[in-house]
C-alpha cells in the first residue's frame, strides 16, 4: 500500500475529479434530479440526516466509497469494536462503544461490560440517594446544588447533555460546571451557593490535571472553612478518575470514587461515570436512554453499508470538503438553544482527534487534516456571522442541526425557528442571480438606477455546501445517537487520513511549559535564558504585581 493517502488511485481520481470540467451549480444539479433529496438523505435512529446540498454528485460519492475501501475502513472499525490497541502510540484500546455496549466486549481476556454495569449501578444508588435526598450533607440537609469541576472531556461532554436534557431535569439539585483554572469561573459558582448544600464531584481521569485540581483546591478549601473541618468537607465530595488511590489521597471517601478506565478516552467518556451530572440532574433512566441511542448508532454503523451508513457519509463528505476542495473550516450551527453547547463539544472531539501533521506510522501528512470546526446557536448567528457566510470570499461548509418538536408550547416560535434553519440552507445552496434580485428591486419599486447601483449587493452566489440534520425531538435517545454520529464520523476520517484519533499530545507541551514558568511568576529571581517575549511577559507581570 502507498505510504501515503494521497498516493492511493482513490484519492488521484478524487482529485482529478474535482479539477476536471467544472461541476454544475447546485442549482442545476437539483433542476436536472428532481430524486435528488432522496437519493442523499437517510433516516435512523431518530435522525434525518440530507446531504443533497454538498457539492458532490453520485459520482464524488462512489469514488469516496472507493477509497474507503481502499483505506480498509471496514477492517478499522471492526477492530475498534473488538478492543484492538487501535491507540497505538498509548498502546491502548478504544473502547468507549463497550461503555454502551449490550452484548459482552473482552478485553485481553476479560468482559469489560462487567465492570461498566458494576460502576453504572454505583452511579445509579448514588443517584438515586442524592436526588431523593437520602443522600444528605455534613449538616443534614438534602444537597441542592453539585459543582462538577473538570476539563475538556470530563466538562463538555456534561455540561452538553445536562443543557440539552434540562427538560428531563428536576428543579433539584441544581447543576453547575467549573472547568477554567481562572479563579474568577470557580469564585462566580460557588460565591452563590450555600456550602451546606452543595456536592463537589470532581472528574479527572488521571487525577493530575492541573487545572482540575486547582479548582478543586480552591472548592475543598472553602468546605473547610465554611463547614469547619475536613471531615464534615469530606462528605461533600465525590469523584470520577482512574487512579482512585489519588482521589482517596485527595480526601475523597472511598465509597463516592466512581471509576474509569484508560481505554476510555477523555472526549469519548460521556457515557461512563463522566456522566455522573446527568445522572444527577435528569436521573439515571435518563442516562440510560442517552446511552441506549448512543447504542442504537454503534449498531447502524457497524452494519450498516457505507453508502447507506451516516457516519461513514459524514464523514468522507468532510475528507472531501476538507483534503480535496480545500476547505479549511467547518460551521456547525444548531438551531436548538438547548444544542448551544455542541460547536464547543465538537471542537474538542473533532479538532483534538484529527488535528494531526503525522500518519500513525509517525509520516509526516502531505495533505490536509482536520479543518476548524467552529460556529455558534440559530437564529443568533444568522445576525452575527451569516453575511460572511453567505457573501464572503470563502465558501465554508456548514452542518445545520435542528428538532422536529420541540419541548415549549410557545405558539409559532418553532415555525419560525424552522423556517429560518430550512431557509439559510436553501439561500446558501442556491443563492440570487443578478436577474432574480434585478425582478424583486424593481417589484419592489425601486427605480433602474437605483436598481443598477445595488445589484451587486443585491446578487448571491449560493453554491454554498450545507448538510442538515434534523432530530425528531431532543431526547436522550436522539442526543445519544447524535453524539455517537460525530464520534464514529471522526474515526471514520481519522481512517482515511490515517491519524491517530485517540492521542492528544499536542496538549502537552505548553501544560509542561506552564509547569516550569509557575514558580518564576511569583518568584523575584533572575529568570533563566529562553527568549525574549516570554522573559519580557513575566518581567512586566511581576512589575504590575510588586504594585498591588
Amino acid at each position: 500500500m502507498p505510504s501515503s493517502r494521497s498516493a492511493l488511485p482513490a484519492w488521484q481520481k478524487l482529485t482529478e475529479h474535482q479539477h476536471a470540467a467544472p461541476r454544475p451549480h447546485l442549482r442545476d444539479l437539483f433542476a436536472r434530479d428532481p430524486g435528488r433529496f432522496r437519493k442523499f438523505s437517510l433516516a435512523s435512529c431518530g435522525i434525518l440526516i440530507d446531504w443533497s446540498k454538498q457539492l458532490v454528485t453520485e459520482e464524488t460519492l462512489r469514488l469516496l466509497a472507493a477509497l474507503a475501501r481502499e483505506c480498509e475502513l471496514e477492517s478499522q472499525v471492526k477492530r475498534m469494536f473488538a478492543g484492538e490497541r487501535v491507540n497505538l502510540t498509548e498502546n491502548r484500546p478504544a473502547l468507549h462503544v463497550a461503555l454502551r455496549a449490550a452484548a459482552p466486549v473482552v478485553l485481553d481476556g476479560r468482559d469489560v461490560t462487567a465492570d461498566v454495569r458494576g460502576v453504572l449501578a454505583a452511579m445509579a444508588r448514588f443517584a438515586r440517594g442524592v436526588r431523593s435526598g437520602r443522600i444528605r450533607s455534613a449538616a443534614g440537609r438534602p444537597f441542592t446544588d453539585v459543582v462538577n469541576i473538570g476539563i475538556g472531556g470530563s466538562d463538555l461532554g456534561p455540561r452538553l447533555a445536562c443543557e440539552a436534557l434540562a427538560p428531563y431535569a428536576k428543579a433539584r439539585p441544581r447543576l453547575h460546571f467549573v472547568s477554567n483554572v481562572d479563579g474568577a469561573a470557580i469564585a462566580s459558582v460557588i460565591g452563590r451557593l450555600d456550602p451546606a448544600a452543595t456536592l463537589v464531584v470532581i472528574a479527572s481521569k488521571t487525577f493530575t490535571t492541573d487545572e482540575t485540581l486547582a479548582n478543586a483546591r480552591t472548592a475543598r478549601s472553602w468546605l473547610e472553612r465554611k463547614l469547619r473541618g475536613k471531615a464534615a468537607a469530606a462528605k461533600h465530595l465525590c469523584a470520577v478518575t482512574a487512579d482512585p488511590a489519588r482521589a482517596a489521597e485527595f480526601g475523597v471517601p472511598a465509597g463516592r470514587v466512581f471509576r474509569l478506565w484508560d481505554w476510555v478516552g477523555g472526549r469519548f467518556s460521556l457515557w461512563s461515570a463522566v456522566g455522573l451530572p446527568v445522572a444527577l440532574a435528569a436521573g439515571m433512566g435518563r442516562f440510560d436512554e442517552l446511552r441506549a441511542g448512543a447504542r442504537a448508532m454503534d449498531q447502524h454503523f457497524a452494519g450498516a453499508p457505507p453508502e447507506r451508513n451516516l457516519p461513514v457519509v459524514l464523514g468522507l463528505i468532510e475528507v472531501w470538503n476538507a483534503s480535496i476542495r480545500g476547505a479549511a473550516s467547518r460551521a456547525v450551527i444548531p438551531y436548538d438553544e438547548r444544542l448551544r453547547l455542541l460547536p464547543a463539544y465538537l471542537q474538542q472531539l473533532e479538532m483534538e482527534s484529527c488535528g494531526k501533521h503525522v500518519t500513525r506510522n509517525g509520516e509526516p501528512v502531505d495533505y490536509a487534516t482536520a479543518p476548524v470546526t467552529w460556529g455558534s446557536a440559530g437564529t443568533d448567528a444568522q445576525h452575527a456571522w451569516f453575511q460572511w457566510l453567505h457573501q464572503g470570499t470563502q465558501a465554508v461548509p456548514a452542518d445545520f442541526i435542528a428538532c422536529c418538536r420541540p419541548h415549549h408550547r410557545l405558539r409559532g416560535h418553532h415555525e419560525r425557528l424552522l423556517a429560518n434553519f430550512c431557509g439559510q440552507t436553501e439561500a446558501l445552496a442556491f443563492g440570487m442571480t443578478a436577474a432574480e434580485a434585478g425582478a424583486a428591486m424593481r417589484a419592489a419599486g425601486l427605480r433602474e438606477p437605483e436598481v443598477r447601483r445595488l445589484l451587486p449587493h443585491r446578487t448571491f452566489d449560493g453554491d454554498r455546501p450545507t448538510t442538515s440534520i434534523l432530530l425528531d425531538e431532543l431526547s436522550p435517545r436522539t442526543l445519544g445517537a447524535l453524539l455517537a454520529l460525530y464520534e464514529h464520523k471522526v474515526f471514520v476520517q481519522s481512517v482515511i487520513w490515517d491519524v491517530n484519533a485517540f492521542d492528544q499530545w499536542g496538549v502537552e507541551l505548553g501544560k509542561r511549559l506552564a509547569g516550569r514558568i509557575l514558580p518564576e511568576l511569583g518568584g523575584a529571581a533572575p529568570l533563566p535564558a529562553r527568549n525574549a517575549s516570554t522573559d519580557g511577559l513575566i518581567n512586566h507581570y511581576r512589575k504590575q504585581r510588586r504594585k498591588t
